[in-house]
């Protein structure tokens, strides 16, 4: 099976305008977040897709393959998707090679754990997994009621029931609940044809993009995993990520 990972890097960003190209201990965010990609065992090939020539820049400055998209998309499922139909028009990308699989990676948790995509792209061997993605065992049950932390239910065959932020009750039958970890991954197929769904009432509800695929009835496979990685949301951030390298 041939996998695609992809590294979505925009260079706008709210809270932290240039992101990617932070400087983390002499390296960039984006270079830190490649590297780790490149460890992991399961990946046949690995770009960056970007909307910014600096970005674009910086990633063949040190030795990795990025591509220039669209700087309309809103997401970074739609970004991996314009990746597969660049593929497929230009042969000259990945000469004879075609990607069965796309996994979207955060380019902003520059300590990601390479083991962490090779358990995610372990879940592809359900024929019935159109979605795959990761939760984590969450024992803070005071973090419950948090919506900033999406929370997700699972079924008998680990299939995802629902997505969720805050919730009204009192408490939880029991003593821990799992934690949703944004790491998905597509069959190829798949990924072409959710990003012409239209949003649903429960996805706007909740901005929760993996609602709409949920609510329109695509499987969403979840591996539990012991991997929480530190994401870069604002400078301030960057402290927290020198105690991991």
């Amino acid at each position: 099976m041939n996998i695609l990972g992809i590294i979505p890097a925009r260079y706008q960003s709210s809270r932290f305008p240039g992101k990617p190209l932070a400087d983390i201990a002499g390296k960039s965010m984006i270079q830190r977040v490649y590297e780790q990609c490149l460890k992991a065992k399961s990946l046949t090939s690995l770009l960056v897709a970007t909307d910014d020539q600096r970005i674009y820049d910086a990633v063949e400055s040190f030795g990795g393959k990025a591509i220039m998209t669209s700087p309309y998309h809103l997401n970074g499922t739609c970004r991996c998707a314009e990746v597969i139909e660049l593929i497929e028009a230009n042969n000259d990308l990945f000469p004879s090679v075609s990607f069965d699989f796309i996994v979207n990676i955060q380019g902003d948790e520059p300590c990601l754990h390479p083991e962490q995509i090779d358990d995610l792209t372990i879940l592809f061997n359900d024929a019935n997994a159109a979605i795959v993605t990761q939760a984590i065992k969450e024992e803070d049950i005071n973090s419950f009621k948090n919506p900033n932390i999406v929370k997700v239910m699972l079924n008998e065959q680990s299939f995802a029931t629902d997505f969720f932020r805050a919730t009204d009750k009192e408490n939880i039958e029991q003593d821990y609940f799992y934690r949703h970890i944004g790491l998905y991954g597509f069959r190829a197929d798949i990924l072409k044809k959710i990003i012409h769904l239209e949003p649903t009432i429960h996805e706007m509800e909740l901005k929760l993009e993996q609602l709409r695929w949920l609510d329109n009835h695509y499987p969403i496979k979840v591996g539990i995993t012991r991997y929480l990685s530190q994401s870069v949301d604002t400078p301030e951030d960057l402290e927290k990520i020198y105690v991991h390298l």
